[in-house]
């Protein structure tokens, strides 16, 4: 039995539904990802927003996969706990993926610290990983000149748990950031926490508990310095392969939504989100939306909410590797008006 969706994926199917694939809100859209034979894997992404400037992002990934082969032959312990074994200088040492040294430690705690933090020792001026199959990292640079670094452990530490360490820094600001992130899987439960480790430092959780269909999700937030509970919502589903509905109530139960979706046949897919903010009044925004899949390598979306503003989508593969998608929002109560918006997608993958 697989694990239940994440708190802020109870309502995915009908969120996707209504918010992906529709290329409206930027008048240009460029991504490129593209494999190297080691493995890396490269993404670049441009944007080109109705007004403003320009923004994009340049990200590598690493996945450290099994190999099949079995665990090498330890060398001889180290006569004392903090002694570090040398390290060969021959380039015939590193591989293709990082190489991993390590200090030898008899004490358990000692190990264990070791083990969790990828044993990062310096040796002659060279600083030298080998990462556990599971390792993830991510390196990325974006135009706002912001470096984000991301280090996945998945089943590293304990089965069913996920680990994300989150940096940033900003040069020009001379800002950093750091944040740890939480997940664990099992049979019926989905639990995440997330700690911003520089500001606050602050932490949010939440949980989902799922049966034969059933969700039932809670999140909270937690300042330390202040502490207080800064945040806390709610959530009930039901979802099977077919159709899904969701109840969320949001912003401190202050703003409540139920959405629905639904799979009609293998070319159909509709949904509808009503929203309600008990802050602001009355009054309840609705919104729709339908895909139709045309072929094997192409489709069509549109929707339409309360406020009269319909879009519309078309997306096409125009060979293996080449996406094209097309975009168009207009205000049916004010045709009149330059209020209407189109935009662009190009998606290339080698």
């Amino acid at each position: 039995m697989s694990a239940p969706a994440a708190f802020s994926d109870i309502a995915k199917a009908a969120n996707d539904l209504l918010n992906k694939d529709f290329y409206h809100n930027s008048a240009a859209n460029l991504e490129v990802k593209s494999k190297a034979p080691n493995g890396v894997t490269f993404n670049v992404k441009g944007k080109s927003a109705h007004e403003g400037p320009i923004a994009g992002s340049l990200e590598a990934k690493y996945v450290d996969q099994p190999t099949g082969k079995g665990p090498r032959k330890r060398k001889k312990q180290c006569e004392h706990p903090l002694r570090t074994p040398p390290v060969p200088s021959s380039p015939a040492v590193l591989e293709d993926r990082f190489t991993f040294i390590f200090a030898c430690s008899h004490a358990p705690s000692q190990r264990f610290f070791l083990h969790f933090m990828s044993r990062i020792v310096e040796h002659a001026g060279m600083l030298i990983i080998r990462p556990h199959p599971g390792l993830t990292l991510t390196q990325a640079w974006t135009t706002a000149n912001a470096l984000d670094t991301k280090l996945e452990l998945d089943n590293n530490i304990a089965k069913g748990l996920k680990a994300e360490i989150l940096t940033q820094y900003l040069p020009a600001k001379q800002s950093k950031g750091a944040k740890l992130n939480l997940y664990f899987k099992q049979p019926n439960l989905h639990a995440r926490a997330f700690f911003d480790l520089l500001n606050g430092p602050s932490a949010n959780f939440d949980a989902v508990l799922g049966h034969e269909g059933f969700l039932v999700g809670a999140e909270g937030g937690y300042d330390v310095q202040k502490a207080a509970i800064t945040k806390y919502s709610a959530a009930v589903g039901y979802s099977v392969p077919q159709y899904s509905a969701a109840i969320t109530a949001g912003n401190n139960l202050t703003v409540f939504s139920a959405s629905y979706y639904h799979r009609v046949n293998a070319q159909v897919e509709a949904g509808a989100k009503a929203t309600w903010d008990s802050k602001t009044g009355n009054s309840v925004g609705l919104e729709v939306a339908s895909k139709y899949r045309l072929d094997p390598s192409s489709f069509a979306k549109a929707k339409i909410n309360d406020r009269g503003v319909a879009a519309l989508a078309y997306n096409v593969l125009l060979r293996p590797g080449v996406t094209l998608g097309l975009g168009a929002s207009f205000d049916t109560q004010n045709l009149n008006q330059a209020a209407h918006k189109v935009g662009a997608s190009f998606t290339f993958e080698a």
